[in-house]
């Protein structure tokens, strides 16, 4: 695959975006330096585009009782189970710069387990991890688990959605071989 290709597939972004979408990714270079590549890779359909950031946007960055860097921890221990290299490199650098520390962001990586997380957070992503890795064993107990560190109905609902959101992205970035913006390599690594 080519530098300048985002995905494997002959997709090509729409001539037509919206004014609304092009104001997006400008703001996405206005605050990052770069339009991320799974944008651009949903462009080629304005509509998928519209749902992918909305369901995106709602989930990461909406109200909820989780912390933004919370949310990223869930997104990389996730894709951490799939082995999505392109969801590892942005969520990772998303640790790192939340955190302000590139060693945690490293570590949800590799092996969140060697990371020194709260209880609370270590209950968290051993559901995120159990609930990519065999959703049909969820039950009860893991439920209850959550509650007993302090997390709400409401946040076991939010910490649920966004790994369920990162197990279906990690798959079409993987099946499609998207590849992430190279200057997630280098960011936020110094603390």
């Amino acid at each position: 695959m080519s530098e300048d290709r985002v995905i494997a597939l002959d997709l090509e972004p729409e001539d037509d975006l919206t004014d609304r979408q092009k104001a997006y990714f400008d703001k996405c270079v206005e605050k990052l330096g770069m339009v991320p590549n799974v944008l651009k890779a949903y462009a080629f359909n304005p509509v998928k585009l519209d749902a992918f950031t909305a369901m995106y946007n709602d989930l990461m960055l909406g109200e909820s009782g989780l912390s933004k860097l919370e949310r990223e921890m869930i997104a990389v221990v996730c894709s951490s189970v799939n082995h999505c290299f392109y969801c590892l490199t942005a969520h990772g650098q998303a640790v790192r710069q939340y955190s302000g520390d590139p060693a945690l962001g490293e570590m949800m990586v590799m092996n969140y387990r060697v990371a020194d997380l709260t209880d609370k957070q270590r209950a968290m992503l051993d559901f995120a991890w159990k609930l990519t890795e065999m959703p049909w064993a969820i039950d009860e107990p893991d439920r209850q688990a959550l509650r007993d560190v302090g997390f709400s109905d409401r946040d076991i609902w939010d910490i649920a959605s966004v790994a369920a959101f990162f197990n279906m992205t990690n798959r079409v970035a993987t099946a499609t071989d998207m590849r992430p913006n190279p200057e997630y390599h280098g960011q936020n690594r110094q603390s």
